[in-house]
């Protein structure tokens, strides 16, 4: 894992396509800019959990229902 320290209006670049810029810092909290191509999904880490989570019910919702039909 990288550490980074940078204050507003700093950077930071994820290989060629991806920058993050710091745009406001206040009470514990960080507001970020990210440029990145439009074929690259960006998510907050909690709703990635929550999809990831989502597709893992339907996934075991759906084979219960193929051994049903499958009987």
């Amino acid at each position: 894992m990288l550490v980074i320290s940078r204050k507003k209006g700093e950077s930071l670049r994820i290989g060629e396509d991806i920058e993050i810029t710091i745009v406001k810092i206040e009470e514990g909290s960080v507001k970020l800019s990210i440029s990145a191509p439009r074929n690259i999904t960006i998510l907050r880490k909690e709703l990635y959990k929550e999809v990831e989570e989502e597709n893992k019910n339907a996934a075991a919702s759906d084979m219960s229902v193929l051994k049903k039909i499958k009987k």
